[in-house]
């Protein structure tokens, strides 16, 4: 697994995306609420999440190795 280096309020974001996805899943596959109300909303929170992994998986991808593994690399 590589290691990156992300600001604070980059990592928030891809957390929130992962959280988004999660949580509209898990309303989706629950019974506590009506149906029709269930599904707005597990729909609604599982497309934003899909919706944007891809700019955060983008993010993740462009960011610098982290400081650890620039020296490894530079000095092995």
């Amino acid at each position: 697994m590589k290691k990156r280096l992300l600001s604070i309020p980059q990592l928030m974001f891809v957390a929130g995306t992962r959280g988004a996805l999660g949580a509209g899943v898990a309303l989706l596959a629950s019974r506590n609420l009506s149906d029709r109300k269930r599904r707005a909303a597990g729909l609604t929170l599982a497309l934003v999440g899909v919706a944007t992994t891809i700019p955060a998986a983008r993010m993740v991808a462009a960011a610098k190795p982290s400081l650890m593994a620039r020296l490894t690399h530079r000095f092995a």
